[in-house]
């Protein structure tokens, strides 16, 4: 235990543990919109193609918080936007498109990396490394989180509407397709900052599974988006201790943490749940 708590006064250990709770609760916060937007698939593919961008960041301008952060940038639009183009101009649709893109530009992105002899950054991109965040990149999530976070509260109203009744929001003048945008660009900023938290494999579990949890036990919006953040910020932090005792990789347990939420709702929640569908059908 002694040892325990010399490793949580270390600089390196706070900040992983602030990382924790910040980016389980925005992420959390999120994940919300995220299922009830159903993008979940499009995320997971925005998430992994962000290393390519990262690579050719590095290989052209150096290895930075801002170019790596410039480069994820430019690798999710390319992706994203590349996909709407390659479905409008071919047979192809959008999530083909996006699965083409984001595989030939993962493969890519590793080879770079790996030609450059950047093994452990690789992996700590891969899987993320939050003990290794600097003050710096702290700060950059935080303004990332407040700014999703506050985003999301002020358009919420509009959002949720666009959300179940897209054809209704456009009648009462919402501007749909600068929602989507918005949301869309908000959800790529979010993947960004918890690049090196949980690094791009495992991005996608942070920003789906905490609302998909509470999605489970409530129908509530407000009860989703402010529990999923909550969930988020304990499952997260407690990943934290857990990958001390277990020594374990935080990302990678923050996620299987999460997963472990998610499998409890799935079989116990008393709406929809497994048990509960399994009365309803006997009764």
């Amino acid at each position: 235990m002694s040892n325990f708590w010399e490793y949580l006064s270390e600089t390196p250990a706070q900040r992983g543990l602030m990382a924790c709770v910040l980016f389980g609760f925005a992420n959390g916060f999120m994940s919300g919109f995220v299922v009830m937007r159903k993008s979940a698939l499009k995320m997971g593919t925005l998430s992994h193609g962000l290393l390519p961008g990262i690579a050719l960041a590095v290989l052209f301008m150096g290895l930075t918080q801002w170019t790596a952060l410039a480069g994820a940038i430019v690798a999710a639009l390319f992706i994203g936007l590349g996909s709407i183009f390659m479905s409008r101009t071919s047979r192809l649709d959008q999530d083909t498109s996006m699965a083409i893109l984001y595989t030939s530009a993962f493969a890519g992105g590793y080879i770079l990396l790996t030609n450059l002899n950047m093994t452990q950054k690789l992996s700590d991109w891969l899987f993320g490394s939050i003990t290794g965040m600097s003050d710096a990149d702290l700060w950059i999530a935080f303004g990332i989180a407040v700014t999703a976070v506050l985003t999301l509260t002020v358009l919420q109203r509009p959002l949720l509407i666009y959300l179940f009744e897209p054809n209704v929001a456009a009648s009462l003048g919402v501007p749909v397709r600068a929602l989507n945008y918005a949301l869309f660009g908000v959800m790529i900023l979010m993947l960004l900052s918890s690049l090196q938290a949980v690094g791009c494999i495992l991005s996608l579990g942070l920003m789906v599974t905490p609302g998909a949890t509470v999605y489970l036990c409530s129908d509530n919006t407000r009860t989703i988006f402010l529990g999923g953040g909550i969930l988020g910020a304990l499952g997260a932090t407690g990943a934290f201790f857990l990958s001390y005792v277990l020594s374990w990789n935080i990302g990678s347990t923050i996620v299987l943490v999460l997963g472990v939420m998610f499998a409890v709702a799935y079989i116990f929640s008393p709406k929809y749940g497994l048990f509960a569908k399994h009365r309803q059908v006997v009764h």
